[in-house]
């Protein structure tokens, strides 16, 4: 992982995985094929967010989960990991070249099943999903982390939770505009959207790159 992806310090992330539930063989494997042969293995949830998200997922025991960004597959394990018998977690994503490495692990985890790829813009595929999701995990394009949250959060029940990846980004959000990226900007603009919602409730964490869990209220 690189730490520009860190908001906690080297050693406190690696005293913080060394305390938490470790990863399973296959996520462990997952994790060892990313880094060695996928580009942007920077972009992968890692030990410590991977059990971040099954905690949360089995606290929720949801029915039907929304994963928007696969990568290679690995926090589609994770968040798999609390579904009730016969859920199903749905995962879209613009990249079809990860496949193979995605389908291997996700059977080698039992998952073949359970765990059904979209491929396409979130945006085109979203209402071509007839389901109701407990639990969404947003770790896609930012620019339209936003859209993603008004197209979802009028189909989703009261009590249903969102998960927003990259919050912090890089640490830059809280830099003064003009030092700012895009994505950061982006990020920025969502956590403003969220703060002002009155229909859910939210907390963010300094995990990794800055996680938002987020509660809808009415």
């Amino acid at each position: 992982m690189e730490a520009q992806y860190q908001i906690t310090s080297e050693a406190i992330n690696t005293y913080a995985e060394q305390y938490s539930t470790p990863e399973t063989p296959v996520l462990k494997a997952l994790n060892e094929t990313t880094v060695a042969e996928v580009r942007g293995a920077q972009m992968l949830s890692g030990a410590l967010q991977g059990s971040f998200l099954s905690m949360i997922s089995k606290l929720i025991r949801p029915e039907n989960i929304l994963e928007l960004g696969t990568y290679t597959g690995y926090s589609a394990i994770c968040l798999a990991q609390g579904l009730q018998d016969g859920g199903q977690l749905h995962t879209i994503d613009t990249d079809d070249q990860l496949q193979a490495i995605r389908d291997q692990y996700w059977k080698e985890a039992g998952l073949e099943q359970t765990i059904v790829q979209h491929i396409g813009p979130a945006a085109e595929v979203l209402p071509q999903i007839n389901t109701t999701f407990d639990l969404i995990f947003i770790d896609a394009d930012k620019k339209n982390y936003g859209v993603y949250f008004d197209m979802l959060i009028d189909q989703v029940p009261v009590g249903a939770c969102f998960i927003a990846d990259n919050v912090l980004f890089h640490s830059e959000v809280v830099q003064p505009l003009e030092n700012q990226s895009k994505s950061a900007k982006y990020m920025h603009e969502f956590n403003e959207k969220i703060k002002h919602s009155d229909r859910v409730e939210q907390v963010i964490l300094p995990i990794r790159d800055g996680i938002t869990l987020i509660r809808k209220i009415k």
